[in-house]
């Protein structure tokens, strides 16, 4: 996003970064569920990195060549969106076939850990890299670190999939529609984390953030990208009493709505800006610091709605809504709000 941000200095351009891999993510989402349920998932899950690690070569060749622009960025950030979709949707399926499930909480929240700190000093290294030494070395460092994805799915058993099975497919597609038919729970999961990405979705925003209203550059996006992990992994850390706590329903609700309300606080503070509270050329670490704390994950739209409006107004209205239409959603699904883990119903 910010080297499509340098090449154009539009933020909806950044947006269609999001966009482009959209439906390349979540078709390669639905058929990698299946594939792991039809095959070895760890064969699946080295194939799909093969191909993340090809993109991400082809990214630093670019680079280097001096032959990178807009339309192989949104290229290659399609394919690398559908193979990481597939690696996901694999690896999430291996973790239950190594670990009992008592020990499923903890395990999600060592891979929130894991992700948090990776997440963490991925996009703000790469600021500090690409402010001195550009994307090309950015890029190379990135394809010398994938090879510990290799690594440790290579050391992973085989795992073969077990019980019946369904080949990739439409029938397959139509068994796990038929499957969240009679899973209202889960169905209304999905659509809660729908509602959050959808309008929450800030960091499209975040070169032009950086570069507009915070008066930073590479490393401030960098900054900003990698707080947004910062909540991820503190909140992982410390997750013991939340692995034990029996009402999901309500755990769901209450934290997408906090979610909402941080989003909507980091979009009075960019408005604060806009306003001329505080002048780029004035911003201080305090500033800075506050928006890193309030920060959130959100949606697509955003880049669209920035350009249409300004920067801060899709963080301040999209939490806004996150709050109203997640409170709305629950309330119309009481079944939801009563789920107990210690009677589970899907």
């Amino acid at each position: 996003m910010l080297h499509v941000y340098e090449l154009t200095g539009d933020t909806f351009a950044v947006s269609m970064v999001a966009v482009v891999g959209l439906v390349p993510m979540i078709i390669a989402g639905l058929y990698g569920g299946m594939l792991a349920d039809a095959f070895d998932r760890r064969l699946v899950a080295l194939i799909a990195a093969s191909v993340t690690f090809v993109s991400t070569l082809l990214l630093a060749i670019l680079a280097w060549s001096g032959h990178e622009s807009v339309g192989w960025l949104f290229a290659l950030s399609a394919v690398n969106s559908a193979a990481n979709s597939i690696v996901g949707a694999t690896k999430s399926a291996i973790t239950p076939r190594l670990l009992p499930r008592e020990l499923l909480p903890a395990a999600a929240a060592l891979q929130g850990i894991t992700v948090g700190i990776m997440v963490m000093a991925g996009p703000a290294l790469a600021g500090v890299l690409v402010a001195f030494t550009g994307y090309a070395w950015t890029y190379s460092i990135d394809v010398v670190l994938m090879t510990s994805l290799f690594l440790g799915l290579w050391t992973l058993p085989r795992i073969r999939p077990e019980g019946e099975i369904v080949q990739p497919g439409l029938e397959s597609l139509r068994d796990g529609m038929r499957f969240l038919k009679r899973a209202p729970n889960i169905r209304l999961q999905y659509i809660l984390d729908i509602t959050a990405m959808t309008f929450g979705h800030s960091i499209a925003l975040f070169p032009a953030i950086g570069a507009v209203l915070l008066g930073g550059a590479p490393i401030t996006t960098g900054a900003l990208t990698a707080s947004i992990a910062a909540g991820a992994f503190a909140s992982s850390l410390f997750s013991g009493p939340i692995g034990r706590y029996r009402w999901h329903g309500i755990g769901i609700q209450r934290s997408i709505q906090v979610f909402g309300m941080a989003t909507a606080v980091f979009g009075l503070v960019l408005a604060a800006g806009a306003l001329g509270w505080f002048a780029p050329e004035r911003v201080d670490e305090s500033h800075a610091n506050i928006a890193l704390i309030v920060l959130r994950v959100g949606a697509l739209y955003a880049g669209t709605l920035a350009t249409l409006t300004a920067l801060w107004v899709p963080s301040l209205v999209g939490g806004l809504v996150i709050v109203a239409l997640v409170g709305v959603l629950v309330r119309l699904n009481p079944g939801f709000r009563a789920y107990d883990a210690e009677h589970p119903t899907p």
